[in-house]
């Protein structure tokens, strides 16, 4: 089975606690869960239903659209051209231009924003002081190879990891916690992936792959939550050296709904993993008391997906005596996402639109469609009189700092924010590192991040289940993959501990705004619905939802 495969649009339907209210007349949808509660803080997690977030299946060929996908967004009739190496030849280049009294005026040129890249990284390193070491990007040497297409042996790796006759497919004998190598003993998997991540920090490219197929032969994509995090972590090796990253994190389909009455990936592991639901709740909290005798209240939001946070909010305001007296929403996203048929947001607002009208909630929707650098307050129609609020959740960390460009597009934004006076802008972002470390740190902390997001999933939905194994294919696989196998502009996931994010926002002028005692007794009392290994702690005037001595995800209000 490929791994870039779509959902098949046409399987029907099943129901969403979210979409449901929306779905076609004839499918006869409960509107139970739009009843709203005599508050919010009461309403308690709903159970999970395998049947309220049933995805097509991904299994068997890719549709032609996916087939023989290259990175530049080509289409390539094979994937057998490439039979060496990218990571070693670009080092070969690299050696070569080094021993040459003759280079170019455009190396010099390229010299010198690498000698700027590091200059920022330095003083990105003593303002914040998260140790990260300042180091220059493994593949920014030959870029333009990098985009002209997806690995072949990735492509056959997928096929035959995913195939559904495959032994992988079935959890193997061995643990990750492999026997100690100190006495002679083989490796354990978890052993073999450390060695092999440091192979390739080394530029040891064939004792990498030596490692790669060894691991291959004992990880899978079911079993155990160590057994699964293994299985995509090799594929993320795999990658990084075949320079193949960028090609895979596009070909993946996490944020797109597969039809129009179903959740995206990325929507159903919001819903399925407490950490996120929690952190949308924290966020939710924040606005609502921000609301407070309001008169017209105005939340602008850059990556509000399919809307799922905003029907909580809604809800709530339908028996709140103290609601505004209209509610305005203004979504931001590229043109392509905005005008899409199936989730777009248009279509996103439409849902909204109806929802309010049935809750007695006067609601405006807006869709822009821009890319975030491209914005200027104009065009967010900011009115005199009204309460502004922007949400950011799991959106800055996508967007490039100072270490990768000197327009350092996630200050811009917080700049322009800050000058539009909001009264509460909400943050919710993962709680690793993964923007300016060097490749080997980065391996350790997508692992500790990764392993622990894949055992509280595994708390939550059954092994077998489906809808898990979606939500790790198309949004964890591909997290790791951009993370691992991608550097420069083309790594988008850059998370930031919590301490970076607070002195971002000290620097664009914002000030904390604490949560309320009411709101953490409301979030604790949610969490004593959970299983008891998932932890939450303030810390900072910031609210940290993890799993065990893991943090996950972190909230955030800013004034």
């Amino acid at each position: 089975m490929s791994f870039v495969r779509q959902g098949d649009p046409s399987t029907s339907c099943a129901e969403s606690p979210y979409i449901h209210k929306f779905g076609p007349p004839s499918s006869g949808f409960s509107s139970q869960r739009f009843t709203p509660g005599a508050e919010m803080l009461r309403h308690g997690p709903q159970p999970y239903n395998a049947e309220a977030y049933r995805q097509p299946s991904f299994s068997g060929t890719p549709p032609p659209k996916y087939q023989n996908y290259s990175p530049d967004g080509h289409f390539e009739s094979h994937f057998d051209a490439v039979t060496y190496s990218p990571v070693t030849s670009n080092l070969s280049q690299q050696n070569s231009q080094s021993v040459s009294g003759n280079q170019t005026s455009d190396l010099e040129v390229e010299f010198g924003q690498d000698e700027m890249r590091l200059k920022l990284q330095e003083l990105e390193h003593a303002l914040f002081d998260d140790g990260d070491e300042v180091f220059s990007d493994l593949s920014s040497i030959n870029d333009e190879w990098n985009d002209q297409k997806t690995s072949n042996e990735w492509t056959n790796t997928m096929k035959n990891i995913l195939r559904p006759d495959s032994p992988k497919e079935s959890s193997p004998e061995s643990s990750l916690s492999g026997p100690d190598i100190s006495n002679g003993e083989a490796r354990g998997p978890k052993q073999l992936l450390f060695d092999c991540a440091e192979a390739i920090s080394e530029y040891s490219i064939d004792e990498a792959q030596s490692i790669i197929a060894e691991l291959r032969q004992k990880v899978a994509i079911q079993g155990d939550p160590s057994q699964r995090i293994a299985a995509y972590l090799v594929e993320g090796l795999a990658a990084t050296i075949q320079s193949s990253g960028k090609g895979i994190y596009r070909a993946l389909r996490c944020k797109e709904a597969p039809t129009l009455y179903q959740l995206s990936a990325m929507q159903v592991l919001f819903e399925i993993c407490p950490c996120y639901r929690l952190g949308f709740m924290a966020a939710n909290y924040a606005i609502l008391e921000a609301c407070k005798g309001e008169e017209v209240v105005h939340i602008i939001d850059f990556d509000i997906n399919q809307g799922s946070q905003y029907i909580t909010l809604i809800q709530f305001l339908r028996s709140n005596s103290n609601k505004p007296r209209r509610l305005r929403i203004t979504g931001v996203d590229d043109s392509e996402s905005v005008h899409r048929a199936v989730g777009g947001l248009k279509v996103v607002g439409q849902r909204l639109e109806k929802l309010a009208e049935d809750c007695g909630v006067s609601l405006e929707f807006r869709a822009v469609a821009a890319n975030i650098g491209d914005l200027t307050p104009g065009m967010l129609d900011c009115r005199p009189g009204e309460a502004l609020i922007v949400n950011f959740a799991f959106l800055l960390h996508h967007l490039p700092d100072e270490s990768v460009s000197i327009v350092n597009e996630r200050d811009q934004l917080l700049r322009m924010v800050k000058g539009l006076q909001p009264k509460l802008v909400t943050l919710v972002e993962q709680e690793a590192n993964t923007n300016t470390s060097p490749f080997l740190t980065r391996f350790r902390e997508v692992y500790d991040y990764y392993s622990a997001l894949f055992d509280s999933l595994d708390a939550t939905l059954p092994r077998e289940s489906p809808d898990r194994m979606n939500v790790e294919r198309q949004c964890l696989a591909r997290e790791i993959v951009n993370i691992l196998a991608c550097e420069g502009p083309d790594r988008v996931e850059r998370y930031e501990v919590a301490g970076k994010w607070r002195a971002r926002m000290g620097m664009a002028g914002f000030v904390p705004s604490p949560f309320n005692g009411n709101v953490i007794d409301g979030i604790r009392s949610q969490l004593k619905s959970y299983c008891d290994m998932y932890k939450f702690e303030k810390v900072h005037d910031g609210l940290h939802f993890g799993w065990g001595d893991k943090t996950l995800i972190v909230s955030s209000a800013w004034q």
